[in-house]
């Protein structure tokens, strides 16, 4: 029960939302529709476009929009070149958010930005994706071995430079070992791609 001497604001706080939110997650943390509304007109919270929300005492950091992006859509894996930017390998700059979705899921749209959709199946769902957070929304990103991989994979979409870009550099500031980039090579099915960049044949 909504308690009426409890202000808006108090609400908001003790509710614990991330910077990014549906209105499912508000209700979930004891917030109803009537008082995100309230708490809308009031500046609490910004519409960021249809079904997304933001505090707007929320700090920005330079995940911003991908925070957006990733309560949007939360079965979203980061990756390619987004997930380049966040592991801090190569020099490319994402334009829109990269991210991966299971095969047979409907392509999402987030009002405001741009996505570059990929789609996973299989191991490919599972193996090096780890879980974490953008400005306190959960979200899950492709390893830097797995990213490196995927470039790779998806040569036809970032550019054959970025990948070999991406492994290079990935080797030289050791944010990935030639046999962890082997071992998800092999798991992905991509063995012939990177094995000769990986342990090349000196005649």
């Amino acid at each position: 029960m909504i308690d009426p001497a409890v202000t808006d604001t108090q609400r908001l706080r003790d509710a614990d939302l991330p910077a990014f939110f549906r209105p499912q997650d508000a209700e979930a943390a004891g917030i109803p529709y009537g008082h995100l509304r309230r708490m809308e007109e009031a500046g609490l919270v910004e519409r960021e476009g249809w079904g997304l929300y933001r505090r707007t005492d929320a700090d920005f950091s330079r995940h911003h929009s991908l925070a957006a992006v990733c309560a949007r859509v939360p079965s979203a894996i980061v990756s390619l070149i987004t997930a380049l930017s966040v592991h801090e390998i190569g020099t490319q700059i994402p334009f829109g958010a990269w991210i991966a979705i299971p095969h047979g899921d409907r392509t999402p749209t987030v009002e405001g930005f741009r996505l570059n959709v990929t789609r996973f199946s299989g191991a490919s769902l599972r193996y090096g994706v780890v879980e974490t957070e953008f400005e306190g929304v959960p979200a899950r990103i492709t390893t830097p071995a797995r990213t490196v991989v995927d470039c790779f994979r998806f040569r036809n979409k970032v550019g054959l430079n970025v990948a070999l870009e991406a492994l290079d550099d990935a080797l030289l500031w050791k944010k990935v070992t030639r046999d962890e980039v082997g071992r998800v090579a092999e798991a992905c099915r991509a063995q012939s791609l990177l094995e000769p960049l990986l342990y090349p044949r000196f005649l």
